[in-house]
């Protein structure tokens, strides 16, 4: 979810677009899979749609050609949205959505938002009264305690991200050969604006080499071998492909030979940039609709090929067992199948509620942003987790969905932040934040 997080999303959005720049990405999406059998990759299965007619966005004001880009909800603008009774629905998503929001709240009221829209004292009234609110009225908690805001022009991007289940071992056994490796000792992480106040923000991971500071390895180097003999292997999965997917989820389990669980969680990655090998399939014409369940079947039948174009993603995902509760978002509490979002946190406080409109039926309705990914960027994008098991990965791994977005604020938030004497616009426009 954070170390989890980017999900289906790097790869649904990576038939899309490519994550990351040249600090290190995070291949977003942690979640773990399910007990229940997963469906055979040569059979893949995509959970059946229901069409839904999205919100319209609310109008605003177009950004200026010559602005330069905009790295904050507060710099980007504000539309005032309707009051949240006129556009939130009763029903299990809710409830959901109020238990994962009381999970939040710790994080909330303490944490800085990115976003520049919130501070933790924002939070207090909502987060006290969440304490002891019934699930069974959440959506009445919701329209009392928050008002709506669309951030920029609201149009949306929707994937979806699950927790995998593949079939592993703790040791290594015939059949049972693709290492699961933990973080390696020399793989370092380096705080470029430590060095220049240029780089704030930056960072990067490689290795030291000589006296040289250089990349570690690829996907492919490490695939033929050059961690082996280090002792650095936690476990032992079957079947490359679908350890490829859950390194792409960031985090899953394996189902171990005497039917036991071992839960494994994003422990770093090697710092290269992450590609989605699902646009390069379809650009290549090897595949049609490019979900998830085609790409593995497609793997499978090609192994040699499949083996090449999976090192074509030079990114690596390093993990460790994971005991306790999870799988954990980017606020490092556990995430809530159905509720839980993935956001980018320069538009979206971490925590906050987010209602979403879609042109699907399944994503639509209200969600808790408690997890970040590397495919997860900009101010409307969000990727969708749904739990672990059969359906999970059939709703996922086909999840692409469009629309508009409202975030939720507690109420009196956009008026405080538009009380600013410098600030342009009113309601129902776009407001700029100074």
């Amino acid at each position: 979810m954070s170390f989890l997080r980017s999900g289906l999303a790097l790869l649904a959005a990576g038939f899309l677009a490519a994550c990351s720049g040249g600090v290190i990405p995070r291949p977003g999406g942690q979640h773990p899979a399910a007990s229940r059998p997963r469906p055979s990759a040569a059979q893949p299965s995509v959970q059946a749609t229901t069409p839904s007619t999205p919100r319209p966005a609310l109008p605003s004001s177009p950004k200026p050609a010559e602005t330069p880009e905009l790295d904050t909800a507060a710099e980007l603008g504000l539309v005032k949205g309707p009051p949240v009774d006129e556009v939130l629905k009763s029903g299990a998503r809710s409830r959901l959505a109020l238990q994962a929001f009381r999970l939040s709240c710790p994080s909330l009221l303490q944490r800085t938002d990115q976003s520049g829209l919130t501070t933790g004292t924002d939070w207090n009234q909502a987060c006290s009264a969440a304490s002891s609110w019934p699930d069974a009225t959440a959506t009445e908690f919701f329209s009392r305690y928050f008002e709506t805001v669309q951030i920029g022009d609201g149009k949306t991007l929707v994937t979806g991200y699950y927790e995998p289940e593949i079939a592993g071992s703790r040791v290594r056994a015939p059949g049972y050969d693709v290492p699961v490796y933990r973080r390696p000792p020399d793989l370092i992480d380096v705080n470029l604006g430590q060095f220049s106040d240029a780089l704030k923000g930056k960072s990067v991971r490689g290795k030291v080499q000589g006296s040289n500071f250089v990349p570690y390895d690829e996907r492919s180097q490490i695939v033929s071998g050059s961690l082996a003999g280090r002792g650095l292997e936690i476990g032992w999965a079957k079947d490359a492909a679908e350890f490829f997917f859950l390194q792409v989820q960031g985090s899953g389990r394996l189902r171990l030979p005497d039917g036991s669980v071992m839960r494994i969680g994003y422990d770093s990655q090697n710092g290269r940039d992450y590609t989605g090998i699902g646009k390069l399939m379809k650009d290549r014409g090897l595949i049609q609709a490019g979900s998830m369940q085609e790409i593995v079947a497609w793997l499978h039948a090609n192994p040699v090929d499949g083996a090449a174009i999976m090192n074509e993603n030079k990114s690596f995902v390093f993990f460790k067992e994971l005991t306790g509760a999870g799988p954990l978002g980017a606020l490092g509490l556990p995430v809530t199948a159905e509720a839980t979002v993935a956001a980018d946190p320069k538009y979206v406080p971490l925590g906050a509620p987010v209602l979403l409109s879609l042109d699907r039926a399944e994503p639509s309705g209200i969600w808790i942003a408690q997890d970040t990914g590397g495919a997860i960027k900009g101010p409307n994008r969000f990727d969708t987790f749904w739990g672990a098991g059969e359906r999970a990965r059939a709703v996922a791994g086909g999840m692409q969905a469009r629309g508009s977005t409202l975030l939720l604020l507690p109420i009196g938030t956009y008026t405080r932040l538009t009380s600013n004497p410098l600030a342009s616009g009113s309601d129902g426009g776009t407001t700029s934040i100074p």
